[in-house]
């Protein structure tokens, strides 16, 4: 038993030294200018958006916000810089931003071909179409013929192509690059159509005029696996974004709210206090403060309180958690334990 003591301090001992020396360049540049920057959606409601007092809300934002707090224990470390789909790998690319929370498919083209890596998905959609009632539309097979509005440089506007080609209908693009730009475009009727994610399409309905007056259609063009994307080569810098990313859904697996986060502290259940440091380890391992985990939880809550916020039962979206769900609450989000 002394021995296996003996290897566990060992162990222990050369994991907080290889972290602490092996710390990679994003990770010591964050460190260094003393916040994160982080690339989110030129305005997404749920997801990334201006708030009445100028600042940003959304679930892309509260992201972001909980690397900042993982990163410093502050969440005002944080800070936002809005780019499109056409600019957002460019601006992660060349290191103006640290991390690309914005709502990004995550695919095998831009895992090999880009230098950029993802790091795990925080929203699982799927993509649709959105008309107005007037066309008396039920099915986007009803479309043959149809104007679409579509964001070039997306995997939208490919999966768009794809599907209307192997149902052997013609439709007419319509390439707007801003999003507010296509929104306004589809209400104006300049095109009969409007495609993308279809949290998107439910967002972008609230702020139309008469948002009953619009459906989104039952087809599902694709999976839209979306999440966060950081540089590739800089392994610490992606296990700190995952691994914050993975606390916040294993503070809910385990019923550690925002609100009882301090009283969970002297849980009995050894996850919960793996998770929120009082085991210590995994902070260390990773180069960071041991209450990383619980700091951020605190701020920003579990991913429960952050989908139910911004996006679900307490947002105008009202979007039903779905897919999004735990997985053993019928859903697919499947942390990796912290252990």
């Amino acid at each position: 038993m002394k021995a296996l003591k003996h290897v566990a301090a060992g162990t222990a001992l050369f994991l907080s030294s290889w972290a602490a020396a092996n710390a990679g360049v994003t990770f010591d540049s964050v460190k260094n200018k003393g916040f994160v920057q982080c690339g989110v959606s030129t305005g997404v409601a749920g997801f990334s958006v201006n708030d009445s007092k100028g600042g940003w809300i959304g679930l892309d934002v509260d992201l972001c916000r909980a690397l900042a707090i993982t990163m410093f224990g502050d969440a005002s470390k944080s800070k936002i810089m809005a780019v499109s789909a056409v600019q957002r790998f460019t601006a992660l690319q060349s290191g103006e931003v640290d991390v690309l929370p914005r709502n990004t498919t995550l695919s095998l083209t831009r895992d090999t071909t880009l230098g950029l890596i993802g790091v795990g998905v925080n929203y699982y959609d799927s993509q649709g179409i959105m008309v107005n009632k007037s066309l008396n539309v039920k099915s986007a097979k009803e479309l043959d013929g149809a104007t679409v509005c579509v964001q070039p440089g997306t995997t939208t506007e490919l999966n768009l192509s794809d599907w209307f080609r192997s149902q052997n209908i013609v439709f007419k693009p319509v390439v707007v690059e801003r999003l507010d730009e296509i929104i306004r475009a589809f209400a104006v009727g300049r095109c009969d159509a409007f495609t993308g994610d279809k949290s998107q399409l439910a967002a972008a309905r609230t702020n139309l005029e008469n948002p009953e007056k619009y459906d989104i259609l039952p087809e599902n063009f694709s999976k839209e696996p979306l999440g966060p994307m950081v540089r590739q080569g800089d392994e610490n810098w992606l296990g700190i974004v995952r691994w914050t990313l993975f606390a916040l859904l294993e503070a809910e697996e385990y019923g550690i709210t925002q609100k009882n986060v301090d009283d969970m502290l002297k849980s009995k259940n050894p996850n919960v206090l793996r998770i929120l440091g009082v085991t210590p380890g995994a902070g260390k391992n990773m180069g960071l403060d041991e209450k990383w985990a619980y700091n951020a939880i605190k701020a920003v809550g579990n991913y429960s309180e952050v989908f139910e916020r911004n996006v679900g039962k307490d947002s105008k979206l009202g979007l039903q958690r779905g897919t999004n769900a735990l997985w053993n609450q019928g859903g697919a989000m499947y942390p990796w334990p912290i252990r």
